[in-house]
Formats: structure tokens, C-alpha cells, sequence
């Protein structure tokens, strides 16, 4: 049985006060908190066996090369990828997203099109900007509509002969929308477009079989799954990541370097130059194993009535207005109260203990879409209860009243 009250005690950072309230932590769609499995392992790898990886032949570098390479193995099974060499263990979603932009900078034309949607997080328009400028590629955009969903009729209008990627994320950081990733991945490729699915919201909510998608490349971080910052994976088909050309010269990535000519590893080392965050990617794979644990099953059932009661609750506030209504949509709630600054509201129910997020998340084109400055943002984790929505309810209730 799911039981939220055990669940929270694997949680240290739950059990403290921010100004002398207990911590009610609604920021999980900017990062997750860490379990004490998870905060063991990495103690446990400093303590114990911290090494470099791969071709150390003493007694360390081994443990530590098999526990990184356990973990590869892990993601690669929770993520239900055909192959281990088609993970690649980067810094975060970012990180991955630069990857391809750069691969594909070697392999776009000008005139060729790429497609990104209105709903993407920074992180997934400023790379391709920068990859339409280094090859005269252009970028097109997927418009979004009044519920925050995107437009999939504008979609299949978009793809043509010319399209050569498309960019979408699995899930809204900003509105919580759940994007129709298989119908897109599915139309990308009637076109023989490639497609890249930014995950980094997705993997704390869902589990993606990857296989069975079908997507080319997909892309997450595991400091917003309960793992540590500083690491997370692309993953890409094979083939596509035989294609492109690596990201970062250096160690590791190299099978033979002469000052005449440098010839390049085989997947993955080809893409992962230096030394890693060993660290990172073995409690990345904890991560992976506590959340299972659990189960998805479980954990989405629970932040579902997470959802649906602070939707309940916070509408039944007069002159609140939540962006983002899609029937298909996660645990995520932007609101505005009219005539109140959204940061305002966030400072106030800081004062009473509660962590939630203020301004445009990273996300301007949504913001200009509604015509608002930023917003209110309460993202829910399996680990919150609806006690803490009450209070969540009762805190912006009270900054209305300061405010107005």
C-alpha cells in the first residue's frame, strides 16, 4: 500500500522549519528532494570506494567502475532501452539537449527546417536558435491554445520535406500539460524527421519505454527524479549516435590521438570527454531503484488527488486564475490572483514555511502567450500530502488579504 507518512521519512529535509514553520516543499518541478537511500549512496561511494573510472587497475577504480556501469545498466532497464551504449551519462538535460544541437550543426542545410513548440523551456529554444543561426536552418514553432495544449493540427501542417528535427517536451514545467508524444514522434517520422523528447519533467510522474515510443533522442535529469544535481542522460538511437559528431575533446572519448590525427571511442565513451560525475551517475541509478520501489503506478494515483484537490481548493479563491487546464496534465498548478504580483504572493507564503516558485520558469513565450508577467507555481511529489495543500490554500488565502 501506498503510505505517504512512511514515505516522507525517507526524506531528512522534510522534517525541518523554514521561519519557525514545518517546511511544506510545493518546488519539485525545479528539483526533487533527495531520500536517505539515495543521500547513503553517495556517502557510501566517498566514503568507501572513491576513484576515477574505467581502465584503473587497482582495487578501487574497479568497484567504482562496476557501481557507474551498474547504474548505466539500471537507467537502461528503467527506461527500456534496447542497449547500454545507448545511454549517455551527461550533466543534465541541458547538457544533452547541447549534444544534439551541436551534432546536427555538421548536418543541416540552409533552408532545412526544424520545429520546436511553444511550450518549450529555454533550455529547448535558445540551443536551436543558436543551431538556425550556425547553419541557415529555420525554426518553426508549434503554437499553443488557451488550455496550454499545443495545436496538433498547426503540427501536421508544419511537417514537410524540409523538417529535420523536431524538439518537444514530454511535460510542461510551467502549465504541466502532457504533450502527445507518440502521435508527434509518429508524424515526425512520416516526414523522416528525427525527433527529441525533453524529459525533465516527465521521469518523477511517469516511466517511458523508449523502445516502444520510438523517439530518436530523449532527454532528462536525475536531480528532479530524488537524484543529485549534476547528472543525467541522453538518450539517442544508435544509429543516429553513430551519425553525430562529438560534443567535447578530451580524455576518454578517444581510441588513438597522434599529433597527426585523432580517432574517437566507440559509444558511449564518445560522447562522455573526461572524468565523470562517478558519483552522480551511481546515485542516480539509487535514485532509479527508490523510485521503483514505490511504484508509478502508486506514485501517480497519489499526486493525481494531489492535483485535483489543489485545483479544488485554490479556484474556490476569488480572482484566482490558474494557466494550464489541459485535461491530460500533471501535478503542476501556475495561478495568478488578479491585481497581485505573483512574487509577492510567493514571499508571503514563504514566511509560513511553504517553497514555491515565482516568475516565468525559464519559460517567456508561455508568459507572453497569457500576457502575464510570470506566476504562482505549486508543483506536487508523492512525498506531499493534502494536509500541505490545506495549508498551501489557507497561506495564499492570507497574502490575498495583505495584498489586496
Amino acid at each position: 500500500m501506498f503510505d505517504v507518512t512512511a514515505i516522507r521519512k525517507d526524506f531528512p529535509i522534510l522534517s525541518r522549519k523554514v521561519n519557525g514553520k514545518a517546511l511544506v516543499y510545493l518546488d519539485n518541478a525545479a528539483t526533487s528532494q533527495k531520500p536517505r537511500q539515495v543521500i547513503d549512496a553517495i556517502v557510501s561511494y566517498y566514503s568507501h570506494y572513491n576513484a576515477n573510472i574505467h581502465r584503473g587497475v587497482h582495487a578501487l577504480s574497479q568497484e567504482a567502475t562496476d557501481a557507474y556501469e551498474t547504474a548505466r545498466r539500471k537507467i537502461q532497464s528503467h527506461f527500456g532501452i534496447a542497449k547500454p551504449h545507448e545511454v549517455i551519462l551527461t550533466s543534465g538535460t541541458t547538457h544533452s539537449i547541447n549534444i544534439v544541437a551541436n551534432g546536427f550543426s555538421s548536418i543541416l542545410s540552409p533552408g532545412d527546417e526544424i520545429i520546436v513548440s511553444q511550450l518549450e523551456h529555454h533550455s529547448n529554444i535558445v540551443p536551436w536558435q543558436m543551431l538556425c543561426k550556425a547553419t541557415g536552418a529555420v525554426l518553426k514553432v508549434i503554437p499553443m491554445n488557451q488550455e496550454g495544449g499545443l495545436n496538433m493540427d498547426a503540427y501536421q501542417e508544419l511537417l514537410c520535406s524540409k523538417t529535420k528535427l523536431v524538439f518537444v517536451n514530454h511535460i510542461s514545467n510551467t502549465l504541466g500539460t502532457i504533450n502527445p508524444i507518440e502521435f508527434m514522434t509518429q508524424q515526425a517520422h512520416r516526414v523522416g524527421a528525427a525527433i527529441l523528447i525533453d524529459g525533465a519533467q516527465s521521469c518523477s510522474h511517469i516511466k517511458p519505454d523508449l523502445v516502444a515510443l520510438d523517439c530518436d533522442f530523449y532527454v532528462t535529469s536525475a536531480h528532479k527524479m530524488c537524484g543529485p544535481t549534476g547528472i543525467g542522460m541522453l538518450y539517442g538511437k544508435e544509429a543516429w549516435l553513430e551519425k553525430l559528431p562529438p560534443f567535447q575533446g578530451g580524455g576518454e572519448m578517444i581510441d588513438q590521438v597522434t599529433f597527426e590525427q585523432t580517432t574517437y571511442a566507440g559509444l558511449p565513451h564518445k560522447f562522455e570527454a573526461g572524468t565523470p560525475n562517478v558519483c552522480g551517475g551511481i546515485a542516480f541509478g539509487a535514485a532509479i531503484d527508490y523510485l521503483n520501489t514505490i511504484g508509478f503506478k502508486a506514485i501517480a494515483a497519489h499526486e493525481t488527488t494531489l492535483l485535483n484537490y489543489a485545483t479544488e481548493k485554490l479556484l474556490a479563491i476569488d480572482g484566482l486564475k490558474i494557466y494550464g487546464t489541459t485535461k491530460e496534465k500533471t501535478s503542476v498548478i501556475s495561478f495568478n490572483i488578479e491585481g497581485i504580483h505573483p512574487y509577492d504572493i510567493g514571499s508571503i507564503v514563504d514566511k509560513l514555511g511553504i517553497a514555491v516558485r515565482t516568475g516565468q520558469h525559464c519559460t517567456q513565450p508561455i508568459m507572453d502567450f497569457f500576457n502575464i508577467s510570470g506566476t504562482v507555481r505549486a508543483s506536487f511529489a508523492f512525498y506531499n500530502t493534502l494536509e500541505e495543500i490545506d495549508l498551501l490554500t489557507a497561506a495564499v488565502e492570507k497574502a490575498k488579504m495583505m495584498l489586496s
